[in-house]
Formats: structure tokens, sequence, C-alpha cells
């Protein structure tokens, strides 16, 4: 018998979901599900729903799909690996380009960006109506308008065309939902990080421990900024940027506090003192107290990139990093590693266990794709093996979502683009060469090319490399020994399933009329 699917849309459309799988602010004690027309009775209860609309930013589905590995194995610099041609499909699809509107991360992908807009959805609906604290409900407010803006940020710069939902709708409703022009769609992101921007009750910075992962209005400055990026409104861009990196770059930022790391292995510790740093604007926790284990892995409130990434069936000697035995994905090129090899960051980015190997210091299997280069950011260790859980599961490292020294390279470039130049005594040179000599390298003209090198050398590995190829048109140069098709790749399909039973229609590029 064929299998009947239930869209994504539908199944989210009157209920909204509640589990305990995230290290959001607090630690929330979300015990089962809870029905929406029974919720949302107090300030408590509404702020579980914040935390549940929070708990989407880190989204680790079943397959083990992230925005993150995604972009990876879809970038020019790694490769999906595994331990064979079809092992975590998704990946393998992507990194091959051989996706399809039924097979692909970009249906999990979908799936998350709808989850979390249809919660903050419900909880704007009901917050009106809660008896709690008025600034509470203000603020509460701010962050689910905020996090709306951010998940269909995702969604537009991967799909472009998508539907404008700011209401729950019923199941009727949903049944007539069609796409919204994109301009429509941006000026929907504009208009929530905004409102967020402009509530008084917002912080400019968090001082509190049980408050740590949200939204400030450090955070909605970095995020407004990347959304006129990515429109290419460069003034605007600018602008926002600035404010979240002040007034003297490489200085501590006056109204936010923001600062470069001194030291760049720090970004990648998982021990307490380094998370929530002085150079993450926007981060997702993860913690190794879930005790998650295989029978929901998207339940975890660990990080699965951790095991995800680390060499498979690794076998130290005394004196080799402690890594954990891994599942090798998500590799290395060898023209990547030539890239960065000489790079002061090649050692906090690339685990060179072939090198290892060849030295005699550890023996490792050859998995899918192998290079012998993985990678060192997100490799689990021993050092910080999880005591309870399974262990695969349960790993704390957090990732970035929005770190400075990215806001200062998207500042440069915004300058650069408007036309300011990136010479010696401008802005953006500035901006860049602060970026560099936290690694100890000299200074360079600012330009776009110069950038780009920069972003490439930063931020690899951390699911940015493939969106800045695809935002600026370089991907199918980039990507053309992929497989990759300028005239189709540069958007993802609409899920299969999310055309059936509703009006949405197909992307062009996929064979639609959109």
């Amino acid at each position: 018998m064929k299998q009947k699917y239930f869209p994504i849309i539908y199944a989210l459309a009157g209920i909204t979901l509640f589990s305990a799988c995230s290290e959001s602010f607090l630690e929330p004690d979300l015990k089962g599900t809870d029905m929406e027309v029974n919720f949302y009775k107090n300030e408590a209860q509404a702020r579980q729903g914040l935390v549940a609309i929070y708990d989407v930013v880190g989204w680790q589905g079943n397959g083990y799909v992230t925005r993150e590995g995604m972009a990876n194995a879809a970038s020019d610099d790694q490769r999906a690996g595994g331990g064979g041609p079809s092992d975590i499909n998704d990946l393998q699809v992507v990194t091959r380009w051989t996706l399809t509107p039924e097979i692909g991360p970009h249906n999990e992908l979908w799936r998350k960006g709808f989850s979390g807009i249809f919660r903050a959805n419900k909880l704007l609906e009901k917050l009106p109506e809660v008896p709690m604290n008025e600034a509470s409900k203000a603020r509460f407010t701010a962050e689910a308008k905020f996090l709306r803006g951010y998940f269909y940020f995702d969604l537009l710069r991967m799909f472009k065309n998508i539907p404008l939902i700011t209401r729950p709708l019923t199941t009727a409703e949903m049944r007539e939902v069609v796409q919204a022009p994109p301009a429509d769609v941006w000026k929907q992101i504009e208009d929530d990080i905004k409102a967020a921007i402009a509530e008084p009750t917002m912080p400019d910075r968090i001082v509190s421990n049980e408050d740590r992962g949200r939204v400030t209005k450090g955070t909605a400055h970095a995020m407004l900024g990347k959304v006129y990026l990515y429109q290419k409104k460069w003034a605007e861009a600018a602008a926002e940027l600035a404010l979240v990196n002040g007034v003297t770059p490489g200085q501590p930022s006056p109204t936010y506090g923001y600062q470069l790391l001194p030291n760049f292995a720090d970004l990648f510790k998982s021990k307490p003192e380094f998370k929530y740093n002085s150079e993450s604007v926007f981060e997702i926790g993860y913690s190794s107290q879930s005790n998650g284990g295989w029978g929901c892995v998207s339940c975890t409130e660990g990080n699965v990139l951790n095991i995800l990434v680390g060499p498979r069936g690794y076998n130290p000697k005394p004196g080799a990093p402690d890594y954990v035995s891994g599942w090798s994905f998500l590799v290395f090129t060898k023209d990547f590693y030539d890239f960065i090899h000489f790079d002061p960051r090649f050692r906090y980015t690339v685990a060179d266990v072939d090198s290892l190997e060849k030295n005699g210091f550890a023996t490792y299997e050859k998995g899918h794709d192998n290079t012998g280069y993985f990678l060192e950011k997100f490799a689990g260790r021993q050092s910080n093996r999880p005591a309870s859980g399974t262990m695969e599961l349960n790993f704390p490292q957090n990732k970035y979502d929005i770190r400075l020294a990215d806001t200062y390279l998207m500042e440069a470039e915004a300058l650069v683009m408007s036309g300011q130049g990136g010479g010696p005594g401008t802005r953006a040179y500035a901006l860049m060469n602060a970026v560099r000599a936290r690694v100890g390298l000299g200074a360079r003209n600012a330009t776009i090319d110069n950038i780009f090198e920069e972003r490439r050398l930063e931020f690899a590995g951390e699911g940015i490399r493939f969106f800045d190829l695809i935002r600026t048109g370089r991907a199918a140069a980039a990507l053309a020994g992929r497989g990759f098709d300028a005239n189709k790749h540069y958007v993802f399909p609409i899920p299969f399933h999310e055309l059936q039973s509703t009006k949405m229609r197909q992307n062009k590029e996929w064979g639609g009329d959109l």
C-alpha cells in the first residue's frame, strides 16, 4: 500500500508540541506534550512556549540533518563522507547535487523552519490574554517576532518561494495556502526584527547565566544587518552591523560588549567558561545532561555534529589527539587542505588524521570520500566525553549562529560594495584586518576577493561557506565539478509532500511555474 504523507504545514496547524529537547535560556522542564487549547494559562507556561520556539533554532532531525551539516556537505570545501555512498543519504545527495523534490536535506530544513514559525505564531496569538508581568510579556513578544523573522530568513534564502503565515491557521485555511512574493517575505522579516529592536524591554546584553542564549538588541541588529546584506542593501547593512561592531574594530563594542576572543582556538572549546563568550552574538546551546538515546535522536540536547565528524575507527597511540572514534562525515577536500595549510587557523580547523597515521601516531578506518582531513572544530574528544546517556548523542559543545568575526567581515563587505573602499585608513580595512590580527596575520587590502578568502578561512566547517557561494553567485564556478547546475541549484525545490493538498507550486528551477 502506498504511504500517505501528511504535510508539515497541516501537522502543525492546530497543535503546538513541546518537548524536553532544549538548552536554550534556562533548563525547561517540558515533559510529554500539551494541547495548545489547554496551555498558555500563566507566565510559566508562556515562558515554556517561548523556550519551545528557541528549541527549533538548534533543530537536529532524527536523520541527523542540521543546517550546518547540509551547508558543509553542499560546499566546495567538504564532502558528505560517512560509511558509504548512501550513509545519511540526505548529505550524500547534496554533496553530489543529485537531490530531488522527494529526497534531500531540504525536506527536514523546511520542516524545521515552519515548526519554528508556527510555534512563534501561536505564542504571539496567546500572549495578549496571558495574565503575567507586562514587561515580561513585551519581551516575550519581541523575542517571538525576532525568531519568526529568523526562521523566515532561513527558509527564504533556501527556497525563495514560500508561504507567508503570520497567524495560526485552521486545517481548512492551510489547504488554501499559496506562496508569497519574496519581497513581501523580506519585508516581514525586516519588520519582525525591527520590532524586537524597538522593544524597550529587550536588553542590550545578557548578564545572568540563566538567560544565556536569549536574543538581545545586539543579536537583532546583527541579524538585521545580515538580512540587508542578502538583499544587497549595502548602506543599511553597514549601518546595522556598525552598531554591533563598535567604533574601533578590535576593541570592545561599547553598547553591546562584543569583542573578538584573543585566542581563535578558544572559540571551539566546550568548557563552560568558553560558552556564550564575548565573541558570541547568537549561540545555539547544547548539553550533556539530557540522557538522550537512540529512541529519539531529535530529543537529545547534545550536539550530534561532534560524533558525525570524528574519524571512523580512530585508534590513537600515546601523544596523539584524544578524538572519539566517530562516523567520518563532512571531511575536508584536498583542495581546501592545501588552501588553509599554512594559515594559523589550520590546526584548529583541520584534524589531519592522515598525517597522524603516516607518522605512526594513530590509525583509522577509511570511510567514504576519505581524505584523512576531518573537522577539528567539532570533532568529539575523550576529554569531553558525556558522562550519561548515549555517548554519541550527548556532547555539549555549542555552535555559533552569528559571531563577531562574521559581523566584522559582513560590514567590511557592505562598505566595499557601497563604494567606500578597503585600502589603508578605511573602516573596511580595519575590520578585516582585526580578524587577521587575532591569528597573527599581517594586513591586506579589503577587496571583495580578500574578504571572501578571509571568510573561507575563518568560518570553515561552520555552515557559512555554502551560503556565501549561493548569495554571491559564486556557487556555479566553485561547485561545477560536483554536478551543480547553475540553472537549477541556486534554490532548493519545494518538498514534494508540501505540494500535495495545498495550492503551493514548485519553483521553476525544478520544473514548476513559480
